[in-house]
């Protein structure tokens, strides 16, 4: 088995986690110690954050946990098992119908006395790389994934939706942080991100656009101001405080490595990579980075640990805005070191973006920013979030990059293609090709033909190894599109595009993206307009083709208001919605 895992890592040409870069489990064990403890000492010397008090609702008791509702947890629950699980997951689904009743005795008790149980604390941590390719001799390049058992995963999960119901309900997750939350992703918020700053530049404006690092983040957590947080802040308190009190405090994990063990460690801080709860709570953690944001006029982005600032000014006051946003993230990094965090400097990235000719004139690169002894020098590109967003906003450099992989994956599937039946070599190409083809493809809109077709070339060569046929048979097309089903690139990008702009209709987008969408019949001065009562979007005022109609604030209504009526129907469910949308785009060739 081991073997095969190899071999199917090489044929797809990335290495294998578990080989051995002449560590012992040890050597993890006392790296991830040690890089947490270089963290907390040098943040010794600055005073704990006092965080203030604020009028906000409360919960202090948790609503007890139903058979139904741990039967659909445990069927939800992922096949995976943990070397501290004593039956394996598929197991314990099969026999979930005798063991339910017993399980929701267990998870009732552990919410109305505030104990998380002694046993469900320790962990197990197994070295991951942080991005294939990288040197596995470095310990650097790992993260410490913890892995925990099933049931102590199932009670988080049973608090973490009692949780984040309180939290939704009241309104209390910050606006612009998009992990860990339900329509909520890493395409919504580039999407965002991308549509500020293509209408600063069509505004005439360019941005400063700075991408911050952090040092081991979430194995920094600092276990008391969290629980001050948690109290102060998002109004838990009663049983549901010491709940969380008893999840954080007593934790311990040892690593495995290559079939080796080390030693148990006790963990005094952190929130662990790897539970469900863990990630919510850093977001609570770091949720008052966005006051700091709106103290200095700056906006923010984030996802998780990976934030994103930026600020829009005329090409003249690039001197001034670059100043303000530095002593924005210099007060940044003062507050991180109170809250035992620590904002890593040689890693953070800055970019200038606006119109080729703005950026020609202003000349180079654009001012610098110093981040105390460490100068940061504005790149010509950048990653945000998986997406390469160039200088002048162009997605050239991107979708090169996008090609460039998909192309690798298609050349080593055809190897093995003879090996695969349809249906493995269709998922296959769709786990490794078309998926990095539609992702984030929203910011795809108004891009140029050249553009679209280097990716509609990708397409057709999926296309190809999917259906086992060579470059120059005959019937490509109608194969695509009548016996794979597929749409071309520019219909996928009005196809993402129209459901997006569905779910802001709905309300079920972020708040960010929901403000983006409009109806005329929200506009007072519209309101009799026989479109008012169409469904019809507000389509804003832009300069330039090639920079605001490419916004998603101005191409997702274009797009909305030109598929048919019926789609357009507040009353259409989004299975409905999806199917009719197809249908229609197909209706186009």
């Amino acid at each position: 088995m081991r073997q095969l895992w190899r071999t199917l890592h090489s044929v797809l040409g990335e290495a294998p986690d578990d080989i051995n870069g002449g560590h012992t489990a040890d050597d993890f064990a006392e790296f991830f110690q040690r890089k947490v403890d270089d963290v907390r000492a040098s943040c010794s010397s600055t005073s704990l954050y006092d965080v203030p008090w604020r009028p906000t609702a409360l919960i202090d008791e948790w609503t007890p946990v139903t058979a139904e509702e741990v039967d659909k947890l445990i069927s939800a629950a992922p096949n995976k098992t943990c070397q501290l699980d004593p039956p394996p997951t598929w197991l314990v689904k099969e026999m979930r119908g005798l063991l339910v009743p017993f399980v929701a005795l267990l998870l009732n008790k552990s919410l109305t006395t505030g104990c998380f149980p002694t046993d469900f604390k320790h962990a197990v941590v197994r070295p991951l790389l942080k991005k294939s390719g990288l040197d596995v001799g470095d310990t650097k390049n790992y993260r410490p994934v913890s892995n925990l058992s099933f049931l102590s995963k199932l009670l988080e999960r049973a608090a973490q939706r009692r949780l984040q119901a309180f939290l939704d309900s009241h309104g209390l997750m910050p606006t612009m942080q998009s992990a860990y939350r339900i329509a909520h992703s890493t395409e919504t918020a580039v999407t965002a991100i991308y549509n500020y700053l293509l209408m600063a530049a069509d505004n005439g404006q360019i941005s400063a656009l700075c991408l911050l690092d952090l040092t081991a983040a979430f194995d920094t957590v600092d276990h008391d101001l969290l629980m001050l947080r948690l109290e102060r802040q998002f109004g838990l308190r009663g049983v549901v405080l010491e709940w969380f009190r008893s999840y954080l405090h007593g934790r311990t994990v040892h690593v495995i490595y290559d079939g080796q063990t080390s030693r148990v460690i006790c963990v005094v801080c952190s929130v662990p990579q790897g539970s469900v709860l863990g990630p919510r709570l850093f977001v609570l953690y770091t949720a008052e980075l966005a006051d700091k944001a709106d103290e200095h006029g700056v906006k923010l982005h984030a996802f998780a640990d990976d934030t994103q600032w930026y600020v829009h000014c005329r090409r003249d006051d690039a001197l001034s805005a670059i100043i303000r946003l530095q002593q924005c993230i210099m007060d940044i990094d003062h507050w991180m070191a109170a809250n035992r965090l620590k904002l890593n400097a040689d890693k953070t990235e800055l970019l200038w973006t606006g119109s080729k000719r703005n950026l020609s004139v202003m000349g180079g690169s654009g001012p610098v920013m110093q981040l105390g002894t460490t100068t940061v020098t504005a790149t010509d590109h950048a990653r945000v979030l998986g997406v390469i967003i160039s200088s002048d906003l162009s997605l050239e450099r991107h979708v090169s990059n996008v090609c460039s992989k998909a192309f690798f994956h298609l050349r080593q599937l055809r190897r093995v293609r003879r090996s695969l039946d349809s249906v493995s070599a269709s998922t296959l190409v769709h786990a490794f090709v078309t998926s990095r083809v539609d992702y984030c493809n929203a910011i795809l809109a108004g891009a140029t033909k050249a553009t679209t077709d280097r990716l509609q070339r990708v397409l057709n060569a999926a296309a190809r190894v999917v259906s086992n046929t060579r470059k120059f048979d005959p019937g490509l097309s109608n194969m695509m599109h009548i016996d794979l089903h597929w749409l071309d690139v520019p219909e996928r990008v009005t196809y993402k595009l129209s459901v997006m702009v569905y779910h802001c209709m709905h309300g079920t987008a972020p708040k960010y993206l929901c403000d983006l969408c409009t109806l005329v019949a929200d506009v007072a001065s519209r309101r009799q307009l026989r479109s008012a009562s169409q469904n019809i979007l507000l389509v804003p005022r832009y300069k330039r083709s090639g920079l605001g109609r490419r916004a998603f604030s101005v191409a997702g209504p274009l797009v909305w208001n030109s598929i048919a009526d019926c789609l357009r129907d507040p009353a259409l469910e989004l299975a409905s919605f999806k199917r009719q949308l197809k249908t229609f785009l197909f209706a186009r060739y």
